[in-house]
């Protein structure tokens, strides 16, 4: 979270992508997904491809939890939703859920965000390839139920190849 403004046609241009977009710093189930995936981190390397990690968390505090400054790749914050509502997986989030929340879960979405669109991206992978062409794409609106890394593995190793 060095807060410098990465434009992401050129962070895709570098090499072929694995793109994930995951609600926040906040949500138990995004936090074991990002940690699952460090796993796969090394046969990534070795086929030249980049992961991503993406959400709504403004780049303050992206890795403010303990367990995702570790993490060996890059997280960004997309608090705009600019990118997010581009590939179309953003969704409102209803004011009473946003009002529970907070008072229930202490969660503070504009808070994380900065911004009070009350955007959270459905959890996604993207696979994309050194041309900036998506080639695989995982989205669930069920944010309980995430793309195994192994999965993962699959998808960026046709595009490396």
């Amino acid at each position: 979270g060095s807060g410098e403004e990465v434009e992401i046609k050129n962070l895709l241009a570098q090499k072929p992508t694995a793109l994930i977009f995951y609600r926040g710093g906040w949500c138990p189930f995004c936090n074991r997904h990002l940690s699952s995936i460090v796993d796969i981190i090394p046969e990534l390397d070795q086929m030249g491809v980049q992961l991503v990690a993406i959400s709504p968390d403004r780049y303050q505090i992206l890795n403010a939890k303990k367990d995702l400054s570790d993490l060996p790749y890059q997280l960004l914050s997309d608090s705009s939703m600019e990118w997010t509502r581009k590939l179309g997986i953003a969704f409102q989030v209803p004011d009473e859920l946003v009002g529970k929340y907070l008072e229930s879960h202490n969660i503070d979405l504009e808070a994380d965000s900065g911004e009070t669109h009350h955007l959270l991206p459905h959890p996604s992978v993207f696979v994309v390839d050194k041309d900036g062409v998506i080639q695989f794409s995982h989205v669930n609106e069920n944010y309980k139920v995430r793309l195994e890394p192994e999965k993962i593995l699959e998808a960026t190793r046709k595009v490396a190849n």
